[in-house]
């Protein structure tokens, strides 16, 4: 440690996707130690140029030389993976001013009391990039994360998460933290001088520490701020830039029943004269989040000669009820004739089951808006949240359905039509690979890889788009129809699982024909398996092959939580069913993984929880057999109790197939065992094909966890040992005692042949 107090690491390009570009750096928990700090403070980061991050405790693994931070970060600091970068304590103060400068499309659509919120508790100093993403902060504040995410999803859809904006001005210059009370402003909104008194009250901790100097030339290194802009940021409600209507991708159908619709109502009224009858031009558009909802009417009104005046939803609903309502006003005021009203997002203006006054004026203002040269077109994600009297007035309702591999083709080829890619990528096995993923995702997707090829250009790599940068972002980038929900695959296949060829095999033929080769089944005649049972004891891999089946098949999982469905109050259960269910069918192909099947639809009749479950388990059985077909979607349950499932639902045509689990034998021990030992570094003496005979009784779980401490027992004995011997192999299978029944496993290799009986 240096006179200052100070340290210099090494910067390292960190991985963890809940810190990227938030202003999060890492360092392990002995450097925190050592500079006095605790997990959230601030620190002072010095390489070719000077800024301040919230600095948290990486993994105690993790390197104590090594400063972990993302690449927004390090572009700030001036740095590449390797450099020098300073450390040092900081104490911020609370920024009385902000000003930014970004995309034109970011200014005119976020006004500053959202972006604001969207920087809440980030740290700047001038000439540093930000990202919109929030810091996930304290419980009282999460509310408004959570409206600040819906509302820049609604406006700029998800290719928020991937925005970039530059800091022009800020008081403080350096170590600046955002707060609700500080003045954020795009930079031409911004006046030419503001006089702010700071109150005592507006620091935060002590006062400033100055801030280390980096030397270059004898003097500090600045980053040159952007010229100002001399246009101003356009006044909302606005027109929006509109694609072409022939140059839409992904949503061909939609967009035409759209077009017909207000070509019929603007253009045609006297073909309904003749007919005998009349319309109104109240649309509501659904779909899921990101589909490009919005996108399609602006293009649609574009072909048909209509202008767009459009409103965010979600940021009427965040205003005062007399502003809201003058924005609808103003709104209504702008539009031309023939002209489309857009409101995105109408479900939070208009919600459910709840009459505020803003819902009520704004169910009166369709009423007066609708005529023969005027159009309401609404938007939604949440069709089943919407007021149903609204929803009534919008007479006319257009789909954007979650787009299939050919619409994810063209979305593809559009999104890198300006861009350079290598011959040998296959976009259509990109879009194979993409299962769920909606427009704002693929968009995002692919900026994500080209920012790898860009950042493997400047270091004299090849500028066109490779394979390998599609896979890392088809990594980083999740659909955002399952967020929260997925399971995280990790490149897992078959192949990766030990032993097992019959189940596999079945499991082959049951989960990932019905999801690969659909036609086949068509071709055929028959329906494909609704779904399967996977019934063993505890330990044996029963999760662990879903996954494996999931990744060999490039399909989306839901993992189901019991905690999620299950709700006291009457209806809400059956809700989330349908609500799961419906997620499934939009991202198919998608493989629903209940696990602990057991615990979730209990046999009928015997619960103590006022038939909670009993409702649960009636709505499972709708929605597999309903009038509602599961195209494209398997449902596979886990448990290693079959007999405590309600009969109904292991009956052919719901989780018709039940497929015992086995323990491993001998053979799949020792391959479980070298799939876990593959990177620990065992001696010559060791024979693990030796080792899995004597294991009997050890479930898979089991095996790993014989591996693991193996290589622990050598740690104990020398932190600095390099290889794994016999001797500590035979110390592990004393800590490491077998976990399966005999008698549970003879009741459960029975069960099949006791049932069908």
């Amino acid at each position: 440690m240096t006179d200052s107090g100070s340290l210099t690491l090494t910067a390292t390009r960190a991985r963890a996707a809940l810190d990227a570009r938030r202003g999060i750096v890492r360092l392990h928990p002995e450097v925190l130690t050592a500079l006095g700090l605790q997990a959230g403070d601030a620190v002072d980061l010095a390489g070719r140029r000077t800024t301040t991050a919230i600095a948290l405790a990486a993994d105690r693994y993790a390197s104590r030389r090594a400063l972990y931070a993302d690449d927004l970060t390090l572009g700030n600091i001036g740095a590449r993976d390797g450099d020098p970068v300073k450390i040092a304590p900081s104490e911020l103060a609370a920024a009385d001013r902000v000003v930014l400068t970004g995309p034109a499309s970011v200014i005119a659509a976020v006004d500053p009391d959202t972006l604001r919120l969207a920087l809440l508790s980030k740290v700047v100093s001038v000439g540093d990039d930000v990202s919109l993403l929030p810091i996930e902060i304290g419980d009282g504040q999460r509310e408004i994360v959570s409206a600040t995410r819906r509302t820049l999803n609604n406006t700029l859809g998800m290719a928020w998460t991937t925005m970039v904006l530059n800091v022009v001005e800020s008081e403080p210059e350096a170590g600046a933290m955002i707060t609700t009370d500080t003045v954020v402003r795009w930079e031409d909104d911004a006046p030419a001088s503001i006089d702010v008194p700071l109150a005592e009250t507006g620091r935060v901790a002590n006062l400033r520490r100055p801030r280390v100097p980096v030397p270059e030339g004898g003097e500090a290194v600045r980053t040159e701020t952007p010229a100002k802009r001399t246009q101003p940021a356009p006044e909302r409600p606005r027109e929006a830039e509109h694609i072409p209507y022939d140059e839409l991708a992904g949503a061909k159908i939609p967009a035409e029943e759209l077009r017909e619709l207000l070509d019929l109502g603007f253009n045609h009224r006297e073909v309904l004269t003749v007919v005998g009858t009349d319309m109104t031009l109240g649309v509501l558009v659904s779909g899921p989040s990101g589909s490009g909802k919005a996108t399609v009417v602006r293009s649609v009104a574009a072909e048909v000669g209509a202008g767009v005046s459009e409103i965010a939803g979600p940021e009427l609903a965040a205003i005062e009820a007399n502003t809201a309502a003058d924005r609808l006003r103003r709104a209504v005021a702008e539009l031309s004739s023939p002209g489309v009203l857009l409101v995105t997002g109408v479900d939070a203006i208009a919600p459910a089951e709840r009459n505020t006054p803003l819902s009520t004026m704004f169910k009166r203002l369709v009423e007066e808006v609708l005529d023969d040269d005027h159009a309401v077109v609404c938007t939604t994600s949440r069709v089943d949240d919407l007021d149903t009297e609204l929803r009534g007035r919008l007479e006319h309702e257009v789909v954007v359905p979650m787009p299939d591999a050919d619409a994810r083709r063209e979305l593809l080829l559009y999104f890198t039509r300006g861009m350079k890619v290598a011959e040998d990528v296959k976009v259509e096995s990109v879009a194979h690979r993409s299962p769920g993923y909606v427009a704002a995702d693929l968009a995002t997707m692919v900026r994500e890889a080209g920012v790898r090829a860009a950042m493997r250009a400047k270091d004299g790599g090849a500028t066109a788009l490779q394979n390998a940068d599609f896979d890392s972002a088809l990594d980083s980038v999740r659909p955002s129809s399952m967020a929260g929900d997925s399971v995280e695959l990790g490149g897992l296949t078959l192949a990766d699982v030990g032993g097992m060829a019959d189940l596999k095999q079945t499991l082959t033929e049951t989960v990932l024909w019905p999801l690969t080769y659909p036609d086949a089944f068509t071709r055929l005649g028959i329906d494909a398996p609704r779904g399967i049972l996977l019934y063993g004891p505890p330990g044996c891999g029963k999760t662990y092959i879903v996954r494996a089946v999931a990744g060999e098949g490039h399909a989306n999982v839901l993992s189901v939580k019991g905690s999620e469905l299950l709700n006291k109050w009457v209806g809400e259960s059956e809700k989330n069913v349908r609500e799961l269910f419906r997620r499934a069918r939009q991202a198919s192909p998608t493989l629903m993984f209940f696990d602990e099947l057991d615990a979730l639809a209990p046999v009928r009749g015997g619960g103590t929880d006022g038939g909670t479950a009993d409702r649960v388990v009636a709505s499972l059985l709708t929605e597999l057999d309903g009038a509602e077909a599961l195209r494209d979607v398997v449902v596979v349950g886990a448990t290693n109790r079959p007999d405590m499932i309600d009969p109904a639902l292991l009956r052919p045509g719901r989780l018709e197939r039940l497929v015992y689990v086995p323990p491993p034998d001998a053979s799949g021990r020792a391959d479980i065992l070298r799939a876990n030992a593959k990177n620990v570094p065992f001696a010559d003496d060791v024979d693990l094909g030796e080792v899995a005979d004597e294991l009997w009784l050890y479930s898979a779980a089991d095996c790993a966890a014989l591996i693991r401490e193996a290589a622990l027992t050598a740690m104990r004995e020398s932190l600095d040992a390099t290889v794994v011997t016999a001797a500590h192999m035979e110390q592990a299978m004393e800590r490491v005692r077998p976990s399966l029944d005999p008698k549970q496993l003879e009741y459960l290799e029975n069960y099949a042949e006791d049932r069908e009986s």
